[in-house]
């Protein structure tokens, strides 16, 4: 396959997005139009990984040795498919859900800009690509947080962008001193491309280089203490939200922080370092403030919002174990996370759309009269404690397999097993508080007023429908997926 073919699934949606606004469509052909494109562009996108060019391609040249590239690696193989699993799904999905909201043509325009920008991230050869890429992903996903156009939703945009400027000028430094000091080149290398011999005694310095960046890239990861942003968000269209938390932004910033350690700097100089323990106490202390403030919230999808902050941090968590194991069982988080986290967000928003109701106290009873929208974020749920049978049992475990190889060699890890324990405590209080209010409330406490609220159509339940078996799927047969992931760590893939 040719390497010019690498292009086609970052243009299309970028282009096709861009010029939606000016052909002035019906609603039901300007749908028609964007499931058509998104799914040309899935099927390219699934096309480029299975038929992978070994060489990458070369957009523009900047200057000296840095290129605008893209090429397909294991890990960008990972990103890339869950992507474009997913993108087209999320699109049915809102179709629905924007149906009677306003200015839906700009909604859906940067919606699929957005699908275009997150698989340059997925699919950047080098730190230079993927920083460009990154910083593009803020600038059309502003909008889609403003979009309701409320004082809230302004506000949120507003704070969201200020932490992602703040991130992005974190992770210049990084992307300057890898540029410096990468050993000419900022390719992605599994194993890191610094040159030693260039910065000789000053570990440090690259220390501190390390853990600004993964607290820059880290931001849209919503990391402590810079995760006020995400619950924030909460305030855009189920669909973006959905999107925000569990596929583009979250999970580009999770991917982003697994380029930096694994594949820039390199986990055999980062680890037992200083650095490797604090980045290693961020991801703990960030899933412990995550799952508590869950608990505590009781709006609807904020609750699910707390929740993304607690499982984004499984991801570093891994990532920041510096070990092959912990490279896997990321990986592992990221894929799983994906799918049960926006099943869950995706069932919240069909109850707000069907039902109007955004609070957990007022969900009550509502499990009889939208039984597959509940059941669905039942399966989802159990699946973001960790229960066995579900796909989140496996990433979670495998979090913990790293965790105990390395403390062996370094005890303080043994603390992330204590982390995992009371985060699944806690994520089974306020997944289960929502299940059973909505299945088995108190007498009285139904709003009668309400009778005809009912389960969406299909194409709501078909996204749903989807998510929910390959939670369960995974739960119970892995194994193939582990098989890849692993060899996608090992650097087979």
């Amino acid at each position: 396959m040719s390497s010019v073919c690498l292009v086609l699934p970052v243009v299309l949606p970028i282009l096709g997005g861009a010029v939606m606004p000016l052909l002035h469509l019906p609603d039901k052909k300007r749908n028609l139009c964007l499931e058509i494109l998104v799914l040309l562009t899935s099927a390219v996108a699934f096309l480029c990984v299975f038929q992978r060019p070994e060489e990458g391609f070369v957009l523009f040249h900047l200057t000296g040795n840095l290129d605008f590239a893209l090429r397909i690696d294991g890990l960008g193989s990972v990103f890339v498919c869950v992507i474009a699993f997913l993108w087209p799904l999320a699109t049915l999905y809102a179709f629905e859900y924007m149906r009677h909201e306003e200015r839906t043509t700009s909604f859906f325009a940067f919606y699929t800009m957005t699908y275009g920008v997150t698989l340059g991230i997925a699919m950047a050869k080098n730190l230079v690509t993927m920083y460009l890429f990154y910083e593009l992903l803020t600038l059309v996903s502003v909008y889609l947080v403003m979009h309701p156009m409320t004082k809230k939703a302004l506000y949120a945009s507003r704070i969201y962008l200020y932490y992602s400027i703040g991130g992005a000028a974190f992770a210049f430094i990084a992307l300057v001193f890898i540029i410096i000091f990468g050993g000419g080149t900022t390719d992605f290398v599994l194993g890191g491309v610094l040159d030693m011999n260039r910065i000789g005694d000053n570990i440090n310095i690259v220390l501190i280089v390390y853990l600004l960046a993964f607290w820059g890239f880290g931001v849209k990861a919503a990391v402590f203490p810079f995760q006020g942003w995400l619950p924030q968000a909460s305030v855009a269209p189920t669909p973006v939200t959905a999107l925000l938390h569990a596929v583009a932004v979250v999970k580009s910033g999770a991917f982003a922080v697994m380029r930096l350690t694994d594949y820039c700097f390199g986990t055999e100089l980062l680890r037992g370092t200083w650095v490797h323990f604090v980045v290693m106490s961020i991801a703990m202390l960030s899933i412990i403030y995550g799952s508590t403030m869950a608990v505590k919230e009781t709006h609807f999808k904020r609750r699910l919002a707390f929740s993304t902050v607690s499982n984004l941090s499984y991801i570093l968590l891994g990532a920041t174990m510096m070990s092959t194991q912990g490279l896997l069982a990321g990986m592992a988080h990221l894929v799983f996370h994906a799918f049960m986290k926006i099943g869950a967000f995706f069932s919240a928003g069909a109850v707000m759309h069907q039902s109007g109701r955004n609070y957990v106290d007022e969900l009550n009873g509502l499990g009889k009269k939208m039984p597959f929208v509940f059941t669905v974020f039942v399966i989802c749920g159990l699946s973001l404690v960790g229960i066995p049978g579900f796909a989140g049992f496996i990433s979670k475990w495998n979090i913990a397999v790293a965790a105990m190889e390395l403390g062996s060699e370094y005890p303080y890890a043994y603390g992330a097993v204590a982390v995992l324990l009371y985060s699944a405590l806690m994520t089974a209080v306020y997944i289960l508080t929502v299940a059973i209010r909505a299945w088995f409330p108190d007498k009285g406490s139904i709003k009668e007023s309400e009778e005809a609220v009912t389960d969406p159509n299909w194409e709501m339940k078909l996204p749903l429908f989807i998510f929910a078996v390959a939670v369960l799927f995974w739960g119970l047969c892995s194994e193939p997926v582990m098989r890849l992931l692993r060899a996608v760590s090992q650097g087979i893939l």
